[in-house]
């Protein structure tokens, strides 16, 4: 029974339980530089602790000391310790308070964000030539890690994606549900479409997956290694199409300078063989450009990884301005109730041990 009524009491008010955690990485702050006064705790201890040691004792005594020692309590001196670990620490946690901590996890502040989130839609180059191996172990696999770190830094984000090489099928629909995106992700491979690189169909199909309640900051990020040789939609259409339906496109052509090994279909399976890098960087430039987006070349996975981060930065930027004037109020009772029973428990000690009047 009463199992069951800590359940429905948990059910009920999620603030009762929510509102003890004082676990301060999970929190961000609004008014951070109140976090430096931080720096000064160890010094106060130092302080006190001095101060606890030259303390002289509040009543006279006319023995011997050895007669002293013997009316002596050995638990006295480990108690006064502890009673200015509890000051400290209560100190501390006033301090963490002054700064204005809001829970990024909070369920207030998740509705907010997906209410002025971007949608996202990762179309991705899975053509047999993405196993070249100018990347490590290849550019397809270095591609889905970078991807998934960036899905990492987008919560709030809706995200889908669309894999494409002689056609183009939608892998995930967008979602916030980024643990089954990033699933899809490494379920996707060269073998399981037709061959080729359809850009303009990749392209297309990843804006008509932003659905018609999509939020109005629309994203496509285009990932390819070649030039268009297959579909039937044109890139340059595709871009058009996007920008009639306000989407920006950022598009990346993947694939190191000069030579790298490459696969190459034979009537006996895949051998790879040294050739040119060959990307239709103009084309790129011209969707990005009509999509009002930008076009970016990865040469390896460190500057792929630069380039999410810059579109992370280009996004993040946009989603800020919004978020700005719905910021989540600040939660500061977790800190304020742990502080106020820690001061509880010292006038407790202080009371019952040391005959303190308050």
């Amino acid at each position: 029974m009463l199992v069951k009524s800590f359940i429905k009491l948990a059910q009920l008010k999620p603030n009762l339980l929510t509102s003890w955690n004082i676990r301060f990485w999970e929190y961000d702050f609004h008014a951070s530089e109140w976090l430096w006064l931080l720096l000064f705790i160890p010094l106060l201890g130092w302080i006190l602790i001095k101060k606890e040691n030259s303390r002289t004792g509040d009543w006279k005594y006319s023995g011997i000391e050895e007669d002293q020692h013997l009316l002596n309590s050995p638990w006295v001196k480990p108690l006064r310790r502890f009673l200015l670990c509890l000051n400290i620490s209560a100190i501390s946690l006033l301090i963490i308070a002054l700064a204005k901590p809001y829970h990024s996890y909070d369920q207030d502040a998740t509705d907010e964000e997906f209410k002025n989130g971007i949608d996202i839609i990762l179309a991705m180059d899975v053509s047999v030539s993405m196993l070249a191996m100018d990347f490590e172990p290849n550019r397809l696999e270095a591609a889905k890690r970078v991807a998934k770190e960036f899905i990492d830094g987008r919560r709030g984000d809706r995200i889908g994606l669309v894999a494409y090489a002689g056609e183009a099928y939608t892998a995930c629909p967008a979602t916030i549900d980024h643990e089954a995106l990033k699933n899809q992700i490494d379920l996707v491979g060269t073998e399981e479409i037709e061959g080729g690189t359809a850009i303009g169909t990749g392209l297309g199909t990843a804006v008509a997956r932003l659905r018609s309640d999509s939020l109005p900051s629309k994203v496509v990020i285009l990932l390819t290694d070649g030039s268009n040789n297959a579909g039937e939609i044109d890139p340059i259409a595709a871009a058009q199409l996007a920008k009639a339906k306000n989407v920006r496109v950022y598009t990346i052509g993947v694939g190191s300078n000069g030579l790298a090994q490459t696969p190459v279909i034979t009537p006996f399976g895949i051998r790879y063989e040294i050739a040119p890098v060959e990307i239709d960087e103009l084309t790129l430039t011209k969707i990005a450009k009509i999509a009002n987006g930008q076009y970016f070349r990865a040469t390896d996975e460190n500057s792929l990884r630069s380039i999410y981060a810059e579109i992370e930065r280009l996004e993040k930027r946009k989603f800020l301005k919004r978020k700005f004037a719905a910021e989540p109020p600040a939660t500061p009772a977790a800190f304020l109730n742990w502080a106020l029973v820690l001061i509880l428990v010292s006038w407790i000690i202080k009371r019952r041990f040391f005959r303190y009047e308050l």
